[in-house]
């Protein structure tokens, strides 16, 4: 396995190989990323990983100083998953000293994480831009709990006509059914045993959508309902949204829907989604 902290050596070595998976990652690896990581290699001669916390998308606010870190775990991690290349690159590596070009999908900071955090898939899309630049991977592949994630990253692929394609693997999650994410280190003992409503929640408003329920309305405020159960959690949004444009459905029609949520345990953000899937 090859680390690889420089632009200049990661394209020398891409060329050793033919067609390419890309995992990008923030680090701190968890079974989620590494499922991923597996479906890579099944699916290509070669895989890469990318590990690098990415400031542009943090607010100034948020967590970037203290983002759980720990490149000597994940190397050992991704040696074990016989990974080919990891790209680790410095903040100025990525974002040199006069860097001023950014990717903007102004539609994306209009909903769901978009307009709870001004900027953020401003940095999302031009990281994931400069890395799929950067590597040239045949494939990229991304979790569907960052669901709007993976909308922007295909429309930014689309419109930009980059030579990519984008899979999206379904969310990995606990026994309890929470959703796998590098932040559920944060929690403590008492919120860890409340956070498994969030997917409570979203699974019985699925429960309603299954035996016949198709307001939009309905089905948020079940979800809601749920939430309201649990006095450590704090909504943020609540979403029955159209699966590709994001934006909130009075009625649930043929193309299903995204249920999404994000909330607050104490201090600890955290998101997760189901998706409906199309019913009669």
């Amino acid at each position: 396995m090859q680390v690889i902290v420089t632009i200049d050596a990661l394209r020398a070595a891409r060329a050793a190989y033919g067609p390419l998976g890309l995992v990008p990652t923030m680090g701190y690896l968890h079974a989620g990323h590494l499922s991923l990581v597996a479906q890579a290699r099944q699916e290509n001669g070669a895989t890469a990983v990318s590990i690098f916390v990415n400031p542009t998308q943090f607010g100034p606010r948020e967590d970037f100083a203290r983002y759980p870190r720990d490149m000597e775990r994940d190397l050992h991690l991704l040696a074990e998953a016989n990974v080919d290349l990891v790209f680790a690159p410095t903040v100025s590596t990525m974002y040199p000293e006069g860097f001023g070009t950014y990717v903007v999908l102004p539609s994306a900071d209009e909903v769901l994480e978009g307009s709870a955090r001004p900027d953020h898939f401003r940095g999302v899309a031009t990281v994931v831009c400069k890395l799929l630049n950067i590597v040239q991977p045949t494939r990229a592949y991304f979790g569907q709990k960052d669901a709007q994630q993976t909308v922007v990253v295909r429309q930014m692929i689309r419109d930009l006509n980059l030579p990519t394609s984008i899979v999206v693997a379904p969310t990995m999650r606990e026994a309890d059914g929470l959703a796998l994410s590098s932040r559920n280190t944060y929690l403590s003992a008492e919120q860890r045993t409340t956070a498994p409503v969030l997917y409570q929640a979203l699974d019985t408003a699925r429960q309603r959508y299954a035996a016949g329920e198709r307001a939009g309305e309905a089905l948020r405020q079940t979800i809601r309902a749920v939430l309201s159960s649990a006095p450590l959690v704090s909504p943020e949004y609540v979403s029955v949204a159209d699966p590709l444009t994001l934006r909130e459905l009075v009625t649930v029609g043929r193309e299903g829907a995204l249920l999404s949520l994000a909330a607050r345990l104490g201090s600890v953000r955290l998101i997760d989604n189901l998706l409906l899937e199309p019913m009669a």
